[in-house]
């Protein structure tokens, strides 16, 4: 009898359901995984599952195992951890991480697994594609030791974000957003908070990831003389209108986008996003982490819980399911 696994699809935009799906057999080379946990990217996921991917950015936003095509039916996401069931013998019964949509079981190349390190518990692993996107919105802002460094939107990704730069040494961080239940956030990842209105001017360093023309407006103002900009935010199908005039031009600011799809231009010489994904995976065993899982419900509730986190996310950051 044909094994069978449930998947979680976005039916038509707004609307979610689970299927059963049957699972193929594993190939040589394959592996079959079975699922502990899955982490919602709410910024992204809640794009698609509105259906608002631009035309344009079709091809260039398919998620690595995405079934189906944008805007639906599609299957879609990309924080899966879970156990290795069946394949080589030096994966079988280890604790991986992929770049998978949510589903109870499935069938992968075992190029595309990554081993968690023992040090990092599986229900942590979940932030790992979330800090790849930081690790790389990073690299391509370019902080430098010492650096006045904002961080306008705190989001997972901005939190993260957040959490790295205040590693670097005699670096001076600032975790700006609106919400100001996000103040507690700052201090477990250990950086300084601030509202809109009270936020420090004149960073060296400025990586925006609010998702808002609002954020981006706020991140440009507080930029210093030359400053860069680094944009992390992701806008779907929304046009952006900025002001470049009034003081862009005098203060040369450089604005850059980031896109994790990618490895930032100053590491791809030698970096590439196998290696990126393993830092990312290392990173996380820090607990101080465990303060962006901000929620957790079972699989079964995925299309009720998408639809909420789309609509009203409230104070939510990294939602993880959990997988019987």
């Amino acid at each position: 009898m044909a094994e069978e696994t449930q998947a979680f699809w976005i039916k038509a935009p707004g609307r979610g359901e689970v299927r059963v799906e049957p699972l193929p057999a594993p190939a040589a080379g394959e592996v079959v995984v079975r699922t502990l946990y899955s982490g919602i990217s709410r910024g992204t996921e809640a794009l698609v599952f509105q259906g608002r991917v631009p035309v344009s950015e079709y091809g260039r936003m398919r998620a690595p195992f995405q079934a189906g095509e944008f805007p639906a039916p599609i299957k879609y996401g990309y924080a899966s951890v879970g156990m290795v069931e069946r394949g080589p013998r030096e994966l079988e019964n280890r604790c991986v991480f992929v770049l998978h949509p949510h589903q109870t079981r499935y069938v992968v190349p075992a190029s595309s697994v990554y081993v968690v390190p023992d040090a990092v518990p599986p229900g942590r692993a979940v932030l790992a594609a979330n800090l790849e996107t930081a690790i790389n919105g990073l690299w391509d802002a370019g902080p430098q030791i010492g650096d006045r460094i904002a961080i306008v939107g705190a989001g997972t990704v901005g939190c993260l974000v957040a959490w790295l730069a205040g590693r670097i040494p005699g670096c001076d961080v600032e975790l700006v957003d609106v919400n100001p239940h996000r103040a507690a956030i700052a201090r477990a990842v250990g950086v300084r908070f601030a509202r809109p209105d009270t936020v420090s001017e004149g960073a060296d360093v400025v990586i925006h990831s609010s998702g808002s023309p609002a954020g981006l407006e706020l991140a440009l103002r507080v930029a210093g003389f030359e400053a860069t900009v680094a944009e992390l935010s992701w806008y779907g199908d929304q046009a952006v209108s900025i002001a470049l005039g009034e003081a862009f031009h005098t203060r040369r600011l450089t604005l850059r986008s980031s896109q994790v799809g990618s490895v930032a231009q100053s590491q791809r010489a030698r970096w590439d996003t196998r290696r990126r994904m393993q830092l990312a995976l290392a990173l996380l065993a820090d607990p101080a982490l465990d303060v962006l899982i901000t929620g957790e419900t079972d699989f079964e509730a995925l299309p009720r819980v998408m639809a909420e986190l789309a609509a009203r996310p409230g104070d939510t950051l990294c939602h993880r399911i959990r997988y019987l």
